[in-house]
């Protein structure tokens, strides 16, 4: 296949370039910042992977580009865990996921459709290039709750990041009308070497680890490695269509994530993080680590999915050692 991807560079995004390099697979990588895109994808490394410049707010000769790719995966947006939310960073938190989606969805509707003969009787059938696109979104989409237990099926919740997830996945659904296949994939808190787990695991090296706020909140998570492989089926799989949450079968607790993070870097998880301490550096954003969401993957499981790491244990054990 031919790939195109959105914030290829990323922490989820550079592994699935690796990913997809390795089996073989053509890359678009879309970005911002070419200078940066060079560096991290080196050609002599990378020789299948071009690299475009994109506004990924605006229309442009970028577009172009998405006519001759067999896939595209949609992944940019501003971070969510990173600094206070002020207005003006919630409304960059928003419109980088509603009009960056806007405009891939844009490109592939405008896409030369591409004409092949069927196999059978000779017929003409016409089939769009691209013919799918992944989008991502978040399990922020359900709100937070300490007791309920949400799968796909639920209603979306009526907080700020249910909001954003709302106007995301709204934006990418409008591809169906260019009848092409979506995948919309509600990521949990995603674990490797990087992205959250990176920013936990140095107190624990200092012997000062522990739970954030209560320790009560649920944390849904999934392992880098499975978050891709999701990602690779949803591209290949025709079958595989509408809303899938990309989170592990076995969530956990915040307080059980800490004593599993301390097991496995042998190190002791006694000393919580007040809650205050968290509101004072986030704000508002201190949602994002002090309520969660019991979040089962339901309909990824029914797709047959097999998780290479379903449980925390095993996930921490291999992202650590």
């Amino acid at each position: 296949m031919k790939v195109a991807i959105t914030g290829a560079t990323g922490f989820v995004g550079s592994r699935l370039v690796q990913r997809l390099h390795g089996k073989g697979h053509k890359i678009v990588v879309l970005t911002r910042n070419t200078t940066f895109a060079q560096k991290v994808f080196p050609s002599e490394a990378f020789p299948d992977v071009e690299i475009v410049a994109y506004t990924p707010n605006a229309s442009g000769s970028w577009q172009s580009v998405i006519a001759s790719c067999d896939g595209v995966v949609n992944l940019a947006g501003e971070p969510i865990g990173e600094g206070r939310w002020t207005p003006e960073r919630k409304q960059e938190i928003l419109n980088s996921r509603k009009f960056g989606t806007q405009k891939v969805v844009e490109a592939i509707a405008n896409a030369n459709p591409k004409t092949a003969v069927a196999t059978t009787g000779g017929t003409p059938a016409t089939r769009c290039l691209p013919s799918v696109l992944i989008n991502a979104s978040a399990i922020g989409y359900y709100g937070t709750s300490e007791t309920a237990i949400f799968d796909e099926t639920n209603i979306s919740g009526n907080d700020f990041l249910a909001q954003v997830c709302q106007a995301w996945e709204a934006e990418a659904r409008k591809v169906k009308d260019a009848g092409v296949r979506l995948v919309i994939l509600r990521f949990g808190i995603v674990l490797g070497n990087g992205g959250a787990l990176g920013k936990m695991i140095p107190p624990f090296k200092l012997f000062a680890g522990g739970p954030i706020g209560s320790g009560r909140q649920w944390f849904s998570w999934i392992h880098v490695d499975d978050l891709v492989s999701l990602i690779l089926e949803a591209l290949t799989k025709p079958e595989i269509e509408g809303v899938y949450n990309a989170t592990a079968p076995n969530p956990v607790r915040m307080a059980d994530l800490s004593q599993t993070l301390g097991e496995v870097m042998n190190r002791p998880s006694w000393l919580p993080v007040p809650a205050f301490a968290i509101e004072a550096l986030l704000g508002d954003g201190a949602i994002v680590v002090l309520e969660g969401q019991q979040v089962i993957p339901k309909r990824t499981l029914e797709t047959g999915f097999e998780y290479k790491y379903p449980n925390l244990q095993s996930a921490l054990t291999q992202i650590l050692n």
